[in-house]
């Protein structure tokens, strides 16, 4: 019995140069080489030429991260972005066939500020390497995570953050916090929000769920990159960076278990035709 699936990448990249979208292409492509499965995947590019997929014509869509300021200035993509959304929101409230949607770092940034539920603001630096991402009370039946430490490590790279978490705002969705980023104890500033999920079918991440190690050692041995990280940083947490990329308790484990996990687990919940 072989279940056909239809998936949708939203493309926020605007056609900016980056590793997310072969790592996600990648994991899908695994996913669909499934015995059980059979499907496949379109790309539609939301900043750059406008394009949305019908909703009714696939099943699950993985939203990207992107460049530039996530503060919403009133595009036109972005004003059909949020329809999209509401559209597949209003669509999973009114039939059985669910629609399921990940949300990745830009991506997760505009959701939050489609709903109120935080602020988001930018950075007094850059956020950039592999981070420890920590668990929420919420967080502890979240089925996306099994498999994970708490706390988990991840792939950031972000200038803006989500803060200032509206409590009334998260209640009236029924959404929950699901991370924060690492401790800073000797830094007096709120912790980033790194992960919500909506409802049961919708869930986003500031962090980037779907970096492998070989994307990032690539892009962390250019040289301009290397010197950001080490202005930034230093050398040793440069080295360091470079180390922990293929530590396979670290951002290896979390690329194998977040968007794996996302893609069965919306594959059990949607209703799609078998042969």
């Amino acid at each position: 019995m072989f279940s056909e699936v239809k998936i949708a990448i939203l493309d926020l990249y605007d056609g900016y140069p980056n590793e997310g979208m072969r790592c996600i292409k990648m994991l899908i492509g695994d996913f669909l080489a499934q015995d059980t499965v059979k499907g496949d995947f379109d790309v539609f590019d939301v900043r750059g030429d406008g394009a949305l997929p019908k909703i009714e014509d696939y099943d699950i869509f993985i939203s990207t991260g992107g460049p530039g300021s996530p503060v919403v200035q009133g595009f036109q993509w972005e004003k059909r972005f949020f329809n999209f959304f509401d559209s597949l929101l209003a669509h999973n409230k009114n039939h059985e066939d669910k629609k399921h949607m990940l949300l990745i770092c830009h991506s997760f940034q505009l959701m939050v500020q489609h709903f109120n539920f935080g602020l988001v603001t930018k950075r007094m630096s850059t956020s950039f390497g592999v981070m420890s991402v920590h668990q929420t009370e919420d967080a502890k039946d979240e089925i996306l995570f099994e498999g994970l430490e708490d706390p988990f490590w991840a792939v950031d790279s972000r200038d803006y953050q989500v803060i200032q978490p509206d409590e009334e705002k998260l209640k009236e969705h029924n959404a929950h916090i699901l991370a924060l980023e690492k401790i800073r104890p000797h830094i007096p500033l709120e912790r980033a929000i790194m992960g919500i999920r909506l409802t049961d079918e919708v869930v986003g991440f500031q962090f980037h769920p779907e970096a492998d190690a070989e994307g990032m050692q690539r892009y962390f041995l250019q040289a301009d990159k290397k010197m950001a990280v080490v202005n930034e940083h230093g050398e040793d947490k440069y080295e360091d960076m470079i180390l922990q990329l293929n530590d396979p308790d670290k951002i290896l484990l979390t690329e194998s278990v977040i968007i794996p996990k996302f893609l069965n687990n919306s594959l059990k919940n949607i209703s799609i035709p078998t042969e």
